[in-house]
């Protein structure tokens, strides 16, 4: 036992906002994440600044917005070169720091920050486009070749990345990436030094696609009701990027059979990683539990089907919004079965773990510790997340404080307003209302605020300027790496 607390911090790829069973979700059901939740803080309006993977994790390693960390889209092959990250702070200040799962960042092998890496990144895409030795970049596969005794790949079922196709595992369950994660994170609780305490960061490439979860999770939603997806009043603002044939479409609308089936994968993906997370947590028990601090939330979430959208990077709910839970040790303060509203955002985690663990925060964090929140206290908190994503040949801007949302395509120029407490699921866009006429003034003349200054010249202080070209990186951010 040391005096300081143990920090672990749970990331799972592409999981909504409402998508625990706690939260009142209609399908999914994860009690052992409930349980999570009863024993500390849920944050209801938690969300990713940039959604989509890198762009998130950028957040979530650096505590920085995405003004300064410079990822305001999805690009892979940009190096990772911030001097202060989560990891590195708590390596500095003597805790033993171990990452298990994916990073995703570039050179895969960048250790940012972490004493140790066990990688597995996903099906990694980039990487086998340039030809790499994709055992150099990964160690799940070459893990998985050993178990098996024989060649195997992530793509032995015909499945792949972003798709929304959906079919059980076709291995044995114990070598599926969510429990390899979770295999090795038990193996660091066995082998980590005992006069230290540790932070161990687990990121789980699921649920993200392949929607492959082993087959009594996917069968577990194959043949249960499903409430119809909401279909906003407003779906004509992307239709003209409808391509409903591709498995790895953005915007269409797909035959309902297969909708079911993929959200049954997705789903089932969930419950799956709900009773690895409890089988790692109960193993936990035996060595530090008591001392621990257990952060749960997601980079971003997945559309799945929502107003005919699949996937990230848009602005809305599905996309936008990650789930997030924070426990800690008895005496921590964290008042147990809370929930609560201010609306935090990626860039706070770190800032937060920081702060469970009694360590100085970097005065380069622009976010915050919302560990008072969770305590109870009375503390002031900022307004609003800003958020955007390049995609589709423009930049997606929004604002929201989790009670309304404002949102501007730089393409069009067109707006959209949404009312989250009377319409959570945002199937009226009220822009065009002219009773919101001065709502809709009101969150544009903030986005001008945070757009100021903009390489992309988004405002010149008096109006929002559409059409003007983007980049999913700044340019302070190419300069470093050559991309210009």
């Amino acid at each position: 036992m040391t005096d300081k607390p143990n920090v672990i911090l749970i990331c799972v790829e592409q999981w909504r906002g409402d998508c625990l069973s706690i939260a009142g979700h209609p399908v999914v059901h994860t009690p052992f994440l409930d349980r999570l939740a009863l024993k500390g803080a849920r944050f209801n309006h938690a969300y990713t600044a940039v959604p989509s993977c890198i762009a998130a994790r950028a957040a979530l390693y650096t505590g920085l917005g995405q003004r300064t960390h410079g990822r305001v889209g999805y690009q892979d092959g940009v190096p990772w070169d911030y001097p202060v990250t989560i990891a590195g702070e708590f390596t500095r200040h003597g805790y033993q720091t171990q990452a298990v799962g994916k990073m995703h960042v570039y050179p895969e092998r960048s250790q940012m920050g972490f004493q140790n890496v066990i990688l597995h990144d996903g099906p990694l895409h980039f990487a086998r486009r340039q030809n790499r030795n994709l055992d150099m970049v990964d160690d799940y596969l070459p893990w998985l070749r050993q178990q098996l005794g024989r060649e195997a790949d992530y793509f032995d079922h015909g499945v792949s990345c972003n798709s929304t196709v959906a079919r059980p595992w076709d291995k044995p369950e114990h070598v599926h990436p969510t429990n390899y994660i979770v295999t090795q994170a038990i193996d660091f609780l066995r082998r980590r030094d005992p006069r230290k305490p540790f932070f161990l960061y687990m990121s789980f490439h699921r649920p993200h696609p392949p929607y492959d979860p082993p087959a009594w999770a996917f069968e577990q939603y194959l043949h249960r009701p499903m409430p119809d997806v909401p279909v906003g009043d407003w779906v004509d603002v992307l239709a003209e990027y409808a391509d409903p044939f591709r498995p790895d479409t953005i915007v269409g609308e797909i035959p309902p059979h297969l909708l079911h089936r993929a959200r049954a994968g997705y789903y089932g993906h969930m419950t799956h990683i709900d009773q690895q997370v409890n089988r790692f947590v109960e193993v936990l028990e035996d060595f530090a539990y008591d001392d621990t601090f257990i952060c749960f939330v997601a980079d971003h979430g997945e559309l799945i089907g929502d107003h005919h959208l699949f996937r990230k990077c848009l602005p809305y709910e599905g996309s936008a919004r990650v789930p997030l839970i924070l426990r800690g040790p008895r005496g921590a303060g964290i008042q147990r079965n809370g929930a609560f509203g201010p609306a935090v955002e990626l860039r706070d985690v770190m800032p937060t773990l920081l702060d469970c663990a009694g360590l100085p925060i970097p005065e380069a964090v622009e976010g915050r510790s919302f560990l008072p929140i969770a305590r109870g206290e009375d503390c002031e908190w900022r307004d609003y997340v800003h958020g955007e994503h390049v995609i589709l040949g423009q930049s997606v801007q929004w604002i929201t404080d989790g009670h309304e949302k404002y949102v501007w395509f730089s393409g069009t120029g067109r707006e959209q307003l949404f009312d989250l407490d009377g319409d959570p699921q945002e199937l009226h866009d009220l822009a065009g209302d002219s009773t919101a006429a001065g709502r809709v003034a009101h969150w544009r003349g903030v986005l001008m605020e945070e757009l100021a200054g903009r390489e992309e010249g988004f405002t010149d202080g008096e109006r929002l300027i559409p059409r003007r070209p983007v980049k999913p990186c700044l340019a302070h951010l190419r300069r470093e790496v050559d991309l210009e």
